[in-house]
Order: C-alpha cells, then structure tokens, then sequence
C-alpha cells in the first residue's frame, strides 16, 4: 500500500493516477472528500493533526509527503508525520521539499523544511528528497482574467525561471516510490528551459487559438494582488525570486531525464494539456 498525501492537488492527483495504473493498491489523503480514480481507497485527514492519519497509514509501506500551507506555519509540526509512518510501518518516505533549501535557505519556511528533511533522514527510513522549483500550474492564476479580457497581467514579464510542469514532479515521486534505486536521493526538478511570463502568455494564446495581451504590473500591484491569497511575507518572498532570480535558480536541472529517462515536458505541453482553464 502506498500513501499519497494532497492527493486531490497538482501533483497528487496524477501520482495516484500513475500509482494506480502501475497496478498498486494506494490510499489517497485529502483533507476533503473528493473523486478518486477507481480502486484507490481515499481517507479524509488533516496533517495539521498527525494522529488522525493513523487510519490511512495501516497497512502502508510507502507514503508521498506534501505539506499543506498551514503545516508550513510556526507551531506545526509535521516532523510527527514522520513518527506516524515510521510507527505504522511504513518504510519509505517520499517528500515534497523545495528548490528555495539551497538557493534561499535562510527564510523561516525554508529553515523548517530543511529541519522536515533532516528529520527523514534521521528517521532510520528509505528516503528520497524532492525539491523543484516553480510550478507551471502557477499559470492558472491568469485563468480568470484570460478568460474574461483575453490579457494576462504579471509582474517582470522578461524575467523567467525554468518552471516545471506538476505531472513531471508526480512521475519522479512514482518512480522514487515504486524504484529501490532512488533510496537516498536528492532531486533538483525544473523544466526544460528559462521562460519569461511573457512567453508563457504566447504559449496560452496559442494553445487557445487566440489572442491573449500581457499587462506589465509593477511590484506593488503584484503583491496586493497576491497578498489577497496569501502572506505578505510570503508574497514578497515570490517576488524576490522572479524578479531577481539567482544562477543557481535559472539553472536547468538534469535530475527529471536522471530519473524519468526523458527530458522534462515544456511549458507549451502544460498548458495544452490544461487549455479548458483559459476559456
């Protein structure tokens, strides 16, 4: 049995997709009730309290850890996941990190995730670390405004990192689940190449088949548009990267060919895949 975690997310919903059709019995965890690929077994859970996710982990030997938002705060303390697994039975964890450990270590979310992977590596489990960069779903927070003005509207449109496509992250954590070759192994994931919001708007349009403008905003206006989902803190956190990325973040990871034996999917395979958001 293996145990995926934000199981209805971006990267949850296709590695239990790819866990199941590889013929695994996997329990999906997610916070809410929701729709699950038939003969995946889905448990609701809040990681906020690790002991109720005794249920999901009977019987398990693998889990995928991705931590929600607020297990991301001060006061949480998803190293007692950890416990939980290794109490269960479970004997190799697969955790979702971040690229922001080694490029911006210094930050408070950053210094408790470097703490979570410490803490797995000392847990006397089978292991593996996972730590991409930005995402390319990130784009459908455009969605609304493509659809109802043809216009995209972002901050440092020249400025871009090598996002990376979610079900490519899904297909590493899949192999780094079901392979014993991946025990104790690192992974930088990006995608192929540095692309700039304003590319990622041709890309849209083009999926689409129509025309889609970008808007240029300035810092402030991105972070008041942001900070209306998120933390002040965490906004200027975002901004600070896209607007001034650092080599080691315009850097292209060879880690997803490494482990998938292919090269990762471009930013124009994501959004033809995704182009219903947009419409």
């Amino acid at each position: 049995m293996i145990v995926v975690t934000g199981a209805t997310g971006n990267i949850g919903r296709p590695l239990t997709r790819e866990l199941a059709q590889a013929g695994r019995q996997v329990t999906a965890v997610s916070r809410h009730a929701a729709a699950v690929p038939d003969g995946v077994r889905h448990v609701v859970a809040d990681l906020a309290e690790p002991a109720g996710l005794k249920p999901a982990l009977d019987g398990a030997k693998a889990l995928f850890l991705l931590l929600s938002g607020d297990l991301h705060a001060g006061g949480a303390q998803p190293a007692d996941i950890i416990g939980e697994a290794a109490a269960a039975g479970v004997r190799r964890v697969v955790l979702l990190s971040t690229q922001g450990v080694v490029t911006r270590p210094s930050g408070p979310t950053r210094v408790a995730m470097r703490a979570l992977e410490d803490t797995l590596r000392e847990s006397g489990l089978e292991w593996a670390i996972l730590r991409p960069g930005g995402f390319a779903s990130n784009a459908l927070w455009w969605a609304d405004s493509v659809r109802t003005g043809q216009v995209v509207a972002a901050p440092f449109g020249d400025i871009g990192v090598p996002i990376i496509d979610p079900a490519d992250i899904a297909a590493v954590a899949a192999a780094c689940l079901l392979e014993d070759r991946h025990a104790g192994g690192v992974y930088e994931l990006t995608g192929p190449e540095v692309i700039t919001p304003r590319r990622q708007t041709e890309a849209i349009a083009a999926a689409l088949g129509s025309p889609v403008r970008f808007h240029e905003l300035t810092r402030d206006e991105a972070k008041a548009a942001m900070a209306r989902s998120m933390p002040a803190e965490l906004a200027d956190d975002t901004l600070d990267i896209l607007g001034s990325p650092s080599p080691a973040e315009l850097r292209v990871s060879p880690d997803v060919e490494r482990v998938l034996g292919r090269a990762p999917r471009p930013f124009a395979d994501w959004a033809a895949r995704h182009v219903d958001a947009f419409r």
